[in-house]
């Protein structure tokens, strides 16, 4: 079965390939913005335009216009291609990709950048691969407190800079690959429906 893997939630933009547990193709670049203009012409270069059966896309938390960008390409090239959807957060895929390169943690935090000087916050233990918090959007301040002393993974001041990438999916528990193709936002929205 040929997966694709599609990562646009952070200034990353990541597209992996693979066939079976096999990597065939893999591009990842940190765009910061643009990954309109980046995601299909990347997938379009891979080996038969990165055709597959399935499609895992990250849902977030993360960049607004990102997340969206990912999601629509997802659902448009499994339209296209009768193929499966499917979502993971890039919470769980950095904490993933953290265990996997330091064996000797068992367990850390995750803290993306989110909007209005807020941090997107999730804890996560090693054996077994699990949450231990809820997402939660934080202040700086509140952040620190929730995480306490544990080590401190993704895209904030002080953290261990580490960004979602497309080719560490095989590393996510099947669980965690299987979210609904629909975006996390990781707080509520700024707009308010009138009463």
């Amino acid at each position: 079965m040929r997966i694709l893997a599609i990562d646009t939630a952070t200034a990353a933009c990541s597209v992996a390939l693979f066939d079976g547990d096999a990597l065939v193709a893999h591009a990842h670049e940190e765009v910061g913005r643009g990954h309109a203009e980046r995601l299909l012409p990347m997938i379009a270069e891979f080996p038969e335009r990165g055709r597959a059966d399935r499609i895992l896309v990250d849902c977030g938390p993360g960049s607004f216009t990102g997340v969206r960008v990912g999601l629509a390409a997802a659902r448009a090239l499994g339209f296209a291609w009768k193929a499966e959807v499917r979502g993971y957060s890039s919470t769980a895929l950095i904490a993933a990709r953290a265990f996997a390169g330091d064996p000797a943690l068992t367990d850390l935090a995750v803290a993306l950048t989110g909007g209005h000087g807020e941090w997107f916050v999730q804890c996560f233990t090693a054996e077994p691969f699990a949450m231990t918090t809820e997402l939660a959007s934080l202040t700086p301040d509140a952040a620190h407190a929730a995480i306490g002393d544990r080590a401190l993974f993704g895209s904030v001041v002080d953290a261990q800079t580490l960004l979602p990438d497309a080719r560490a999916t095989p590393l996510l528990p099947a669980a965690f690959a299987r979210l609904a193709p629909s975006p996390i936002y990781g707080r509520a929205p700024d707009a308010k429906i009138p009463a």
